[in-house]
């Protein structure tokens, strides 16, 4: 394989892979050997959440890895995420505890604030939800600025390397950037040739801040589509895609990997099968020409998979109005 690629973070200059893997919705009883395996294959840049349920799991995987001396700890980069649930500036150091417990190692490399708005404790053992049994957001008053001081004094403390964002938009970040003083040095937003966010994009970077890409394949990775982008076609089929697989001999998820690269942007792709795993990291020698950008470019449709809306999560909640 060619060598992997990376980006430098700020303030520490870390090196954050620009091909990584994706823990979300993988089952738990599958995870250990599915994060062992992509480790095997290659993978450094292992991003997982205390909310995807399985957090024990990738900590498992990660640290079989590193016994059987396929990797160093120091040659992995590790994420987590604060969840919704636990912004109250109290509940901030308990709760990256269980995070650090759970992945058995001494620190993690990024801890992101998994959305910018906070909702009512609960018992953190429990399955973490958006909304109550009621279908219920309950929003609560826990101003994002504790939230940051928290994470800073564990950064303080050597027990994380880098902090930053998760779902932010402008608005949210510039507020962020007045008040912190570690500042974020990466966000994590939905990212896919529907959705480009470019100006967003090109903003954060000129604040210093790096982007990952979650769902890179769009609408192919969502049982449920917002209403309104039902006509999208499923973009590892979309003709467009597969004729640029075709051209460069490739598969349509290399392709849509390899544009979000192209432009610098981490991606972190899920698969439980080996041979995708490898494929999926072997995107270095990948060159798409002006055309093939021009033409995945002109998909842009402004469609946002992973919103708040009934047949999704229940309610309605305008986050990124």
């Amino acid at each position: 394989m060619t060598a992997q690629k990376f980006i430098t973070l700020q303030p520490t200059g870390d090196k954050l892979p620009l091909v990584g893997f994706g823990t979300a919705r993988i089952p738990n009883e599958d995870t250990e050997q599915v994060v062992y395996d992509a480790i095997k294959a290659d993978n450094r840049l292992i991003d997982g959440a205390l909310s995807y349920g399985n957090e024990a799991e990738v900590g498992q995987g990660v640290r079989r890895a590193i016994a059987d001396g396929i990797v160093k700890r120091e040659e992995l980069f590790i994420v987590g995420k604060l969840w919704n649930n636990f912004h109250e500036k109290q509940h901030v150091k308990s709760v990256f505890q269980m995070t650090l417990d759970n992945y058995g190692l001494g620190y993690i490399d990024l801890y992101l604030v998994h959305f910018p708005f906070a909702t009512e404790y609960v018992d953190p053992k429990q399955p973490f939800r958006l909304a109550n049994d009621k279908n219920e957001l309950k929003l609560i008053k826990a101003p994002l600025q504790d939230t940051w001081r928290e994470l800073e004094a564990l950064v303080d403390a050597g027990l994380i390397r880098n902090i930053g964002i998760s779902n932010f938009n402008v608005q949210s970040t510039l507020d962020l950037l007045s008040y912190a003083r570690i500042p974020p040095s990466v966000l994590e937003i939905e990212h896919h040739p529907y959705l480009q966010q470019k100006r967003l994009i090109k903003w954060v970077r000129s604040q210093g801040i790096q982007v990952i890409a979650y769902a890179s394949f769009g609408n192919a990775v969502f049982e449920a589509v917002p209403p309104g982008t039902e006509h999208l076609e499923n973009l590892m089929k979309h003709p467009v895609i597969a004729n640029i697989a075709e051209k460069h001999n490739l598969s349509t998820g290399q392709v849509l990997l390899a544009w979000a690269v192209s432009h610098q942007v981490v991606v972190i792709p899920k698969t439980v099968n080996v041979n995708r795993m490898k494929s999926n990291l072997d995107i270095d020698h990948v060159k798409l020409d002006d055309e093939d950008q021009q033409k995945i470019d002109d998909l842009e449709a402004n469609a946002r998979f992973n919103d708040f809306y009934i047949n999704n999560y229940g309610f309605e909640f305008p986050l990124f109005n």
